[in-house]
């Protein structure tokens, strides 16, 4: 499975592409963060950011998107870039059809090293032995995207198949009660 983890902002946006499948080791498709100016208008950032994304998606052509979602921060102007950010890639990936989930910081942190409360560098550190590159990514943004990828291929290949088999219980039951004539 190829998953692009998103790690959303203005100034910064984190990407970065893994392939690799639960208990099987991970590859490195790709990691960078695209940056707009903060001076720019509005409008012209998110497009700057929408034209990049749609580039990674067409070449790196991912199974799944996996996005931070958005959390309570003190400075509103932060949380709202973030937001607006995070809506552009959610729908870049919609409109090629390709599932994206939201993860929370702490999912991923705890994913990743084992604890909600890890900090940057442990997310980092872990980062970079699961991948076995030879040195840090940097700057962060592209370490935590890689944790957003590598958070969704893990959990989220366990939810699908959590729900892949409460799709078969569900399809039973109606065929037993559709044997059975019916409910009364």
């Amino acid at each position: 499975m190829r998953v692009l983890g998103v790690d959303p902002g203005l100034t910064r946006c984190g990407l970065g592409v893994i392939e690799g499948a639960p208990g099987r080791a991970l590859h490195l498709i790709g990691t960078d963060v695209v940056r707009t100016p903060a001076g720019d208008e509005i409008g012209l950032r998110l497009l700057a950011l929408e034209a990049e994304l749609c580039r990674w998606l067409d070449r790196h052509q991912p199974d799944a998107v996996a996005v931070e979602r958005v959390f309570s921060q003190h400075n509103v102007r932060t949380v709202m870039g973030t937001a607006q950010a995070g809506a552009v890639a959610i729908v870049c990936a919609a409109r090629r059809g390709i599932p994206v989930a939201l993860h929370t910081p702490s999912e991923v942190k705890a994913a990743v090293t084992g604890s909600g409360r890890a900090g940057k560098q442990q997310v980092t550190e872990m980062v970079t032995r699961l991948l076995r590159l030879p040195d840090p990514p940097r700057p962060a943004d592209s370490a935590d995207a890689l944790a957003l990828a590598i958070c969704h291929l893990w959990r989220g290949s366990a939810h699908a198949r959590l729900a892949q088999q409460q799709q078969v219980v569900a399809d039973r039951h109606q065929s037993a009660v559709r044997a059975a004539g019916g409910i009364r």
